[in-house]
């Protein structure tokens, strides 16, 4: 499944899952940018990570829900590597609270990035996407977005739509011969997680038929399969990584 050559962007890339998918991208040979909106100086290592590997990569700084800066990042991929293969929209926030406690600011804060951002950069690289040999964009969703989440009304909702999203790009790309995919992991091993109370992460992972949390690189190789000519007829599917959660 060789990425040799082909361009990917990448973006909340910085950190987490995003990261892990662009270093693991570069590694196998994929030209990557690494999209940050605030963590310049982790976007940073990320490439040279890359680079250190014997890949290729830059930076792009872009708040997604920006669509100057979306349009800039899609300008500094053009400038490097010539237009994108492959769009990965990775990036999204939380902004958890019990329904009844949670703000329309709360819910607006989490649209506008999840979504609204997704929206943006599909847009803003759709041209690339249609035109590439081997187009392809990947969406990276959530099991939560399947099963919901006590204090989560906001994200579950925004990673639901994203299956939606998916399906209705992925019968629009068809038309020149690109694909739409979608990954939902499950709980991973990230930064995001570190705060979370060790009886708590235990209690989750009770509940996984694996026993065990996903690790970046279980989801970024579901990533790269989907980004590569391989899985060229692969589109408008919903992939589940997330240890057997749905089982």
């Amino acid at each position: 499944m060789s990425m040799d050559g082909r361009t990917c962007v990448i973006t909340g890339s910085a950190r987490g899952i995003g990261r892990g998918i662009a270093e693991y991208l570069g590694q196998e040979g994929a030209h990557v940018v690494v999209n940050y909106r605030s963590s310049e100086g982790p976007a940073h290592e990320a490439v040279e990570a890359i680079e250190d590997a014997g890949g290729q990569a830059v930076t792009a700084q872009a708040d997604v829900t920006d669509r100057e800066d979306v349009e800039h990042m899609r300008e500094v991929c053009h400038e490097a590597f010539g237009p994108a293969d492959v769009l990965v929209n990775n990036a999204g926030i939380t902004a958890d609270q019990q329904f009844t406690e949670m703000t329309r600011e709360d819910w607006d804060r989490v649209m506008d990035v999840n979504l609204g951002g997704m929206f943006n950069c599909t847009q803003e690289f759709y041209d690339d996407i249609w035109n590439a040999e081997e187009g392809r964009l990947i969406n990276i969703s959530s099991v939560v977005g399947k099963q919901g989440n006590f204090g989560q009304a906001n994200y579950a909702a925004a990673k639901s739509g994203m299956f939606g999203f998916t399906r209705t790009i992925a019968l629009e790309l068809a038309q020149g011969g690109s694909t739409a995919n979608c990954v939902a992991p499950g709980f991973t091993r990230t930064d995001m997680l570190e705060s979370v109370p060790e009886t708590v992460l235990d209690r989750i992972v009770s509940g996984i038929p694996l026993e065990r949390l996903a690790e970046v690189e279980d989801i970024a190789a579901v990533v790269r399969f989907l980004a590569s000519p391989e899985s060229s007829y692969v589109t408008g599917e919903v992939i589940d990584v997330n240890g057997g959660m749905d089982l």
